[in-house]
């Protein structure tokens, strides 16, 4: 569980919901289904309108994500790699073949499967790189739906005002209901900012945030198989890869 997401999102409406009552108002004043419908109803319409279906289905799927990290610790990738060299350097490159097929992530399996078959350093590193510039292209689409639904939002909370003021305009007659009229009318404007603000471009925000991490580790797992099919020392390839970790935190952690 990703504690500051669920911290964020509590503190947010919190603080919203804290403002309406400390200002005299009630949080009842704010709660109005019929905003809400136009709201989320428009913006995920427009989204939905954006990408293609795939993409929809892997963004809600990868939704989860914004309060679940599923990422390997870097620690356990490091000593992954180092098991791997060591067995390499005392057995030879072949004994890595039950790896191949054992190894939790896909992406590791497929450089060890490259790694036993003898392939190249280089051609090795160029084939995990581009597999890597793939994975990367399909993982930014979750966080552009996100993204997008996020700039949608706010116009549709004006198209929702703009529909509650109409409504307002054609009961002019009872003018004892005008100022409740109003001010349900612009819950719709509270709407499409809480939802662009709050939710969907913080969670664009926190995927691209996994999807970096993920990089910075499928580039440790490339750097390391390299290592390994040039035949270095594992102590030199585990200082390699806690080089990616200078500016992450996690250095003097492993150490």
């Amino acid at each position: 569980m990703d504690i500051s997401t669920i911290i964020g999102i509590i503190l947010a409406i919190g603080a919203i919901l804290g403002g309406q009552i400390m200002e005299g108002g009630h949080v009842s004043a704010l709660i109005q289904p019929t905003a809400a419908l136009i709201v989320l109803g428009g913006t995920f319409g427009a989204a939905f309108v954006s990408f293609p279906l795939s993409t929809i289905k892997q963004a809600l799927k990868d939704s989860k994500r914004v309060f679940f990290n599923s990422s390997e610790d870097n620690e356990a990738i490091i000593k992954e790699m180092i098991n791997y060299a060591a067995k390499a350097r005392r057995n030879g490159l072949i004994s890595l073949e039950q790896e191949a097929q054992t190894a939790k992530d896909r992406f590791t399996r497929k450089g060890i499967s490259l790694v036993v078959d003898g392939i190249d350093p280089q051609k090795l590193q160029d084939t995990m790189e581009t597999e890597l510039e793939t994975y990367e292209e399909h993982a930014k689409g979750s966080a552009e739906f996100f993204e997008a639904a996020g700039g949608y939002a706010p116009t549709i909370g004006i198209i929702g005002a703009v529909l509650g003021l109409i409504h307002v305009m054609n009961n002019l007659a009872d003018t004892s209901k005008l100022g409740a009229g109003i001010a349900v009318a612009f819950v719709a404007t509270i709407y499409g900012l809480m939802t662009a603000n709050i939710f969907c471009l913080p969670f664009a925000t926190k995927l691209k945030h996994r999807i970096k991490d993920e990089l910075l580790q499928k580039r440790m797992i490339i750097e390391g198989l390299t290592a390994i099919q040039n035949g270095e020392n594992p102590h030199y390839i585990e200082q390699k890869l806690r080089s990616f970790l200078v500016h992450t935190g996690e250095e003097k952690k492993g150490k």
